[in-house]
Parts: structure tokens; sequence; C-alpha cells
């Protein structure tokens, strides 16, 4: 059995300015990446990137190669510590009620009309068909400390009482005004749903049924992630208190491992909640544990 993994964590973009940077996601990358060595994995193994070394080519190239060399048996964990954002779909794209889909920014993000371009963000459809694509018998785990949506955020006035707070949101709302009233548009006349979630629940759901991906994430859809602070040091709030959950019990369930993560989110004030999506008897056994 190999044992894999790839994290990214991004804070500073080369077309973003300073104001838009993040403090803590490096610190997620590496932290995350030398709590997985207690687990097993092994330095050769486990690739991260980080701020320069996570454009989008490199992080994609990295992740479609960690899932080409998988084998049944293998346990693989991605993580994702960066800002969240959404981009308006495709012409012939896959249907999405509100027209919006998720994305994740990389180093390189950067504007194209009033929008951000595509090719300098992680759409939430590429990881769910590269996703489909990992053989049967592997454990592929994610983590996604980063807003997923922008489905009931209260855009720039969320952003601001956060701030307020002395955290970072990570979301990146629309670079212009024009594509913020587009947004808001397309959103205004979306039917009332949980699509957003429905989006993680599609990452844990393979088109095949050669495997079902695990996954957390750091916020619901109508809230964001939160860049923080403990103990003078940056962290993403979801993986500072993962991180000591499974430090605090390594062989708890998923579903315990949420529950710890909740108790400190609401210790911390924090008015983000995270999740758990993937097959049910995955929420039951621990962390690096199949079912």
């Amino acid at each position: 059995m190999a044992r894999k993994a790839l994290c990214v964590g991004i804070n500073e973009f080369e077309s973003l300015p300073p104001t838009s940077w993040l403090n803590g996601c490096v610190n997620d990358a590496n932290d995350v990446a030398a709590a997985l060595r207690k687990l097993g994995f092994a330095a050769r193994d486990t690739t991260v990137l980080t701020d320069a070394g996570a454009t989008k080519r490199a992080v994609m190239t990295a992740l479609e190669g960690l899932v080409a060399s998988a084998k049944a048996g293998d346990h693989l964990v991605f993580t994702f510590s960066s800002h969240g954002t959404q981009v308006p779909n495709e012409p012939g794209g896959d249907r999405e009620p509100d027209d919006l889909d998720e994305a994740f920014a990389c180093y390189d993000i950067r504007q194209q009309g009033d929008q951000w371009d595509r090719d300098t963000v992680i759409v939430d459809d590429e990881l769910r068909d590269l996703f489909a694509t990992v053989p049967g018998g592997v454990l592929l785990e994610v983590l996604l400390d980063t807003c997923h949506s922008g489905t009931g955020l209260k855009d720039l006035d969320e952003i601001m009482q956060a701030q307020l707070l002395g955290r970072r949101p990570r979301f990146l709302p629309p670079p212009t005004r024009a594509g913020l009233e587009q947004a808001r548009s397309l959103r205004a006349v979306a039917p009332v749903r949980t699509v957003d979630r429905k989006a993680l629940v599609e990452l844990t759901r393979s088109r095949t049924t050669a495997s079902k991906p695990v996954l957390f994430a750091a916020c619901r859809p109508d809230q964001t992630a939160s860049d923080a602070t403990f103990d003078g040091r940056s962290n993403g709030a979801f993986t500072h208190l993962f991180l000591e959950a499974l430090r605090a019990d390594p062989t708890a369930s998923r579903t315990e491992l949420l529950k710890a993560v909740t108790a400190g989110l609401k210790e911390g004030d924090f008015s983000q909640r995270s999740t758990l999506e993937g097959p049910v008897k995955s929420k039951k056994v621990g962390f690096g544990q199949p079912w």
C-alpha cells in the first residue's frame, strides 16, 4: 500500500494586491504534510506546493500524477488552502441552477473581462472529473480549507465583518463591480436550493463505481472559511482544529473529528461550520481508514 499526498497552500497571489493576500495557507500545507509523515507518509511521497509554486498548471499536473499512479489499496490525500470564488458557467457546460461554478484560486489567478479567468482557477467540475478516474480500491481524502461557494454570502459586507474580528475570509468576490452584479443577478433568479452543497457531494460521487472520495470542507456554502491566528501563528481555522483533533485522538472516527472541529469553532467564536461528505460507512471509521 502506497501513501501519497499533495498539500497546497497559497498566501500570496501574482496579480492580486497584498490586501487580498492570506496569512495561514502556507502553514496549513506544511502542517498537514508534517502530520501525514507521522501517519506513515514518506517525505518523498508528499508534495507541498506553496505560493509561486502553486500555479494552476503545477497543482493540476501534480494532482493528475497522484491519481494516475494510484493502485488499489493506496491512500491518497489532497489538501488545498487558498481563496475560493465563483465563475460563470461555460456555455455548453454542465447545467448549474445559478449558472455559477465553484472555483479555487491558484497563485496565477487573474482577471478576464469582468470575471476571473477560468484558466487560472480550479473549477469544481475539473476536480470531479479527475476524481472519477481514481481506481477502485483507492482511498482518496480531500481537505478544502477555502470557501467553496458564493450563495448566501453578503459579499463585501460579510468580508468586512470578518476583518473587524481580525480574520480574513478565504473568499474572493468577482474582480469588478460589473462582475459582482452579474453574480448577484444570477443568484437572484435561482430558486432556494442546496445546489452548492451538492457541488461538494458530487466531488465524492464518481461517475463510475470505482472510487468514493471522502471530503472535509472548512465551511458550509453560505459561510466564509477563516484565515485566523492561534497563539500568534496563522492558520486556517479548520486546518488548525482538524489537526489538533487528530493529534488528540488519532483513532477517532471521521464523524468524531468533525464534532471536535465544530466544538473548537464554537469555542473560538467562529461562525463557520465544517462539513464532511462521503459514503455513510466512511464516516464511522478513522482518518486514513477504508470501509
